[in-house]
C-alpha cells in the first residue's frame, strides 16, 4: 500500500497493484523492483531534512501492521486528499511488512528513514525472514535494504516542526549538520545518523547513554535550546511504544506518536495520528 511514491507503468498499474496487495497477494519480484528502482529516483532528489508544507497528517511506526496501516488512511483520509508525513519503521514484526512500502503519491506522501530500515536489524527482527518466506529467496529483502539508504532522515514542517525518527545528537547543533550528513549508507552504528534514528527524550537533563545500546537519551535542556537555535516549535518523532498512541516531553518541546496499535498484536496500546492544520495547530487522532 502506501508510503512511499511513484509511478510505475502509469497509476492505471499501481491501483491495480495496490488493489493487489489489499488483498494480501504479494507483488511478483520484478514488479517490486521496478518500483523500487523509480522510487529510488525520486528520494535522490530529497533532502536530509525535506522540507514540507502543511496541512499534512504525521504518522509513528507502522511495523508492517498491513490491515492497520490501510485503517490509518480511512481515518487519516485517503491520499491524495489527505497528505501524509511517516517518521520510519514500516517493516519488521506485523505480517505484511513488504507490502507496507509501496508507491503512488509522491507529492503527497514523504517518508523517512527509521532504525529498522537496516540490513542489521531487518535480519533480526522478521523482514528478512519475511522476504524469504514469500519469496523463497532474498533478493526482494536486498532491493528495499538498498532503497532504504535513499530515505530522507528528517523533515520539517513549514519551518516549524522538526520530524525524525528517533532524537537529537550531540553532534548536531542545527539543521545545516543534518544537511550535510552523507546518508546513502547502512545506518552506522554510532555518529550523528545513528542518533538521528536511535535517540529518545528522557527526563533527565542533558546527554545519556541509551539503554538501547546506539544513540543518547536526551533532556529539556537539550531539546530547548535545539529548537531554539533553530526557530523551531515543536519536534515529533516516533520509536518508543506509547500507550495512548502519542506522548508529550519537556514540557511540550517534543512529542513521540505511535501509529501501530495492539503492537506486535499483543501490546494493548492505542494508536495516534498527528493532524496539522494550513494555521499549523495540530490535533491528534486516536
Amino acid at each position: 500500500m502506501e508510503p512511499m511514491s511513484v509511478d510505475s507503468s502509469g497509476c492505471g498499474g499501481l491501483d491495480a497493484q495496490i488493489e493487489q496487495l489489499l488483498q494480501c497477494r504479494p507483488l511478483a519480484e520484478q514488479e517490486v523492483k521496478a518500483l523500487c528502482e523509480k522510487a529510488k529516483e525520486i528520494l535522490m532528489e530529497e533532502s536530509n531534512v525535506q522540507p514540507v508544507k502543511s496541512p499534512v497528517t504525521i504518522c509513528g511506526d507502522i511495523h508492517g501492521q498491513f490491515h492497520d496501516f490501510v485503517e490509518l488512511f480511512r481515518i487519516g483520509g485517503k491520499c491524495p486528499d489527505t497528505n501524509y508525513l511517516f517518521m520510519g519503521d514500516y517493516v519488521d514484526r506485523g505480517y505484511y511488512s513488504v507490502e507496507t512500502v509501496s508507491v503512488r503519491h509522491p507529492h503527497r506522501i514523504t517518508i523517512l528513514r527509521g532504525n529498522h530500515e537496516s540490513r542489521q536489524i531487518t535480519q533480526v527482527y522478521g523482514f528478512y525472514d519475511e522476504c524469504l518466506r514469500k519469496y523463497g529467496n532474498a533478493n526482494v529483502w536486498k532491493i528495499f535494504t538498498d532503497l532504504f539508504d535513499y530515505f530522507p532522515l528528517t523533515a520539517l514542517v513549514e519551518s516549524e516542526i522538526f520530524c525524525l525518527h528517533g532524537g537529537l545528537s550531540p553532534s548536531i547543533e542545527n539543521l545545516d549538520s543534518v544537511r550535510s550528513l552523507d546518508r546513502v549508507q547502512e545506518v552506522p552504528h554510532e555518529g550523528p545518523m545513528c542518533d538521528l534514528l536511535w535517540s529518545d527524550p528522557d527526563d533527565r537533563c542533558g546527554w545519556g547513554i541509551s539503554p538501547r545500546g546506539a544513540g543518547y537519551t536526551f533532556g529539556q535542556d537539550i531539546s530547548e535550546q535545539f529548537n531554539h537555535t533553530n526557530n523551531l516549535k515543536l519536534v515529533a518523532r516516533a520509536h518508543q511504544l506509547v500507550m495512548e498512541g502519542y506522548n508529550w516531553a519537556h514540557e511540550q518541546k517534543v512529542v513521540t506518536i505511535f501509529s501501530a496499535p495492539n503492537y506486535c498484536y499483543r501490546c494493548g496500546n492505542m494508536a495516534s495520528i498527528l493532524e496539522v492544520d494550513d494555521c499549523n495547530a495540530h490535533t491528534f487522532i486516536q
